[in-house]
Order: structure tokens, then sequence, then C-alpha cells
């Protein structure tokens, strides 16, 4: 008999593959979209028939907290996705980042205290770590808030812990590093520069070209989602886990490799609309992922490169290419 587990975030870039994964591994999924007058279920959208028929999606909001206790219900774990993510859309609407970032995970917790939920995963993410002081970074590197969003997910990420010590809740929290693929917003640096490109342009526009990150690809930091979600409790209940590669790559040199996987020539132009506030940018980020290796043996599956032309032939397709305005700075 499948076990039933509950996703909020479902409709999103990395819910959706997570969707897609828990199927795959013999899941039913109660799916939480958020509530629109449309209907429509984000990329949920887009699953094939034989991925839907093991999925209940379900319309809510985690701000609401009977939204949140009815979709969790009887379900055995909880994934818990949904956040507002775009770090510049955080500059204009930090209180609604704090509603949806810090109140949703609390109104999630309350939930699953209430219900006795066997385990909740909460996603966390190493913008809370900020610039990198020591590399790679490890579980025990402090946090440094740089942008309201970060801040709004450090409240949530210590919430879920003071839950943990105050009432035994069986929590664990991971951590991914940057996660790109299919599906990805544009709003990110890979979409922003794949979807010009791909429309043509010669000229792409970018944001700041010096910082570094560590890329993981959508189907191996799913793969985590899942690592922690089934992993004995005793390895993980309790915990925070990175997510990542360990490898670090600048973003004007990731900005190369895309054109030329591409095989287009083209020229990159910084600008200034799309930098963060100086003392706002997170200049260096390199995972340390030793402690999920050890407690769950996950482990990347795919590399930038390969990430990066599965990523590539997904936004070269013009039915995924026409979801994007590849001539609008998103937010």
């Amino acid at each position: 008999m499948e076990s039933l587990v509950a996703v909020t975030g479902a409709e999103g870039f990395i819910g959706s593959h997570l969707v897609e994964l828990l199927v795959e591994r013999g899941h039913r999924v109660r799916a939480m979209a958020q509530y629109n007058s449309f209907g429509t279920w984000g990329w949920l959208d887009t699953l094939p028939p034989d991925v839907l028929d093991h999925v209940e999606v379900v319309l809510g909001d985690v701000r609401d907290p009977a939204s949140t206790h009815d979709l969790i219900g009887q379900a055995e774990v909880v994934y818990h996705l949904a956040a507002l993510i775009a770090i510049p859309y955080s500059y204009q609407a930090p209180h609604s980042y704090v509603e949806t970032n810090a109140l949703g995970t609390l109104n999630v917790l309350e939930a699953v205290r209430r219900l006795g939920t066997s385990r909740l995963v909460h996603t966390s993410t190493s913008e809370t770590y900020g610039t990198a002081r020591t590399v790679p970074i490890s579980e025990d590197h402090p946090l440094q808030a740089q942008s309201p969003y970060a801040a709004s997910k450090v409240a949530a990420d210590k919430l879920v812990e003071s839950y943990h010590l105050s009432f035994e809740l069986p929590v664990v929290t991971l951590r991914p590093f940057n996660t790109f693929g299919p599906r990805q917003s544009a709003r990110a640096f890979i979409p922003t520069v794949t979807s010009q490109i791909a429309a043509g342009a010669k000229v792409v526009s970018v944001g700041a070209l010096d910082p570094t990150r560590d890329f993981t690809f959508v189907k191996d930091t799913a793969a985590a989602f899942v690592a922690v979600g089934t992993a004995p409790a005793q390895e993980v209940v309790g915990e925070l886990f990175n997510a990542g590669t360990g490898q670090e790559i600048s973003m004007g040199r990731l900005a190369d490799e895309i054109a030329g996987l591409m095989g287009r020539e083209v020229t990159f132009r910084s600008e200034s609309a799309r930098h963060r506030p100086v003392n706002s940018e997170v200049m260096r980020l390199i995972c340390d992922a030793a402690k999920l290796r050890r407690r769950t043996g996950w482990q990347p599956r795919h590399t930038l490169q390969s990430g990066l032309k599965h990523t590539i032939e997904w936004f070269l397709d013009p039915a995924n290419l026409d979801r994007y305005r590849p001539g609008t700075y998103t937010v």
C-alpha cells in the first residue's frame, strides 16, 4: 500500500520535481498548490498523467492555519517547501516574506504537533549563511541574514529548531545550496541567461558576475529531500543538513559555460538594476555536505555540465520557452 506524504510548495520548481520523485519511489502525495482563482496547479500542471494519478492536489495557503492542518491530515511525512524565494522582491515586500516563510512555517509546525505527524522535513537555504567566512561551509558556519529573504528563512529555521527542543517534534532541516534545472523561475541566474540566449539575444543582461555559487541539479536536490525524509529517525531527526556539490563557480564563468554549451557567441551586460545592494550581496557560497552523505548516503549524481545540458535542452523547447519573458527583468 502506498504511504501518504504531504508537500507544501508542490507547484514550484523544486516542489514539482520532488512530487515526481516521491511518486516514483512509491508514495501517494497530497500536494498543496497556492490557491488562485484560475484553479491552476503551477508546474504540477505539466506532470504526466501517470504521475498525477498518484497525486491529490489541494489549493491552499500555508499562511492559513486551517488550510495547512487539512493538507497534512494523516500524512506520514510532510515536506515543507512553500516559501517566497526571490531575493530582489524581498527588498520591496519584506512583510510578505515574514508572513509566508516564518508564519507559514509556524502554521506547519503547529499542524504537525497537533496531528502527531511522524516527520517534518523543513526547507532552509544557503542564503542564511551569508558570504562564506570559512570554506567549505559546514552546518556550524555562523548565520548572517544579508537580505530580508534570508532573515525570514533564519526565523523559520529557528522556529523549527525550537519546536524540536521544546516539544520533541520530529523535524529535519535540509539546507540546499543553489539548485538549478528545468522549471526554475526566471529570477534565477541560469534561467535568465539560458532563456535570453534561447530567444536569440546577442547581448544578454545579467547581474553581478563576481559572486561564486555551488550549483546542484534539481533531481539531486529532490533526492536529498527524500533521503532525509526516509532515513532512520536516529540518523536525521533533530538535525540540520547541507545539500550541495562542494564545487564553486563564478557567475561570469558560468555564463560563458552556458553560452559555450549552446554554441552561441554573445556579449554579457551587467545591469545595475539586477545587482543587490552592496552589503546585501552574498559573494561566496560553497557547500560541505559531508554530514548528509555520512548519515544518508546521498550524493549528487549530476555534474554541473550534465545538468546544464538537460536545462538547456528543456529551454530550447519552444513550449517551455514560451512560458518565460526573456526580454524582461523578472524580480
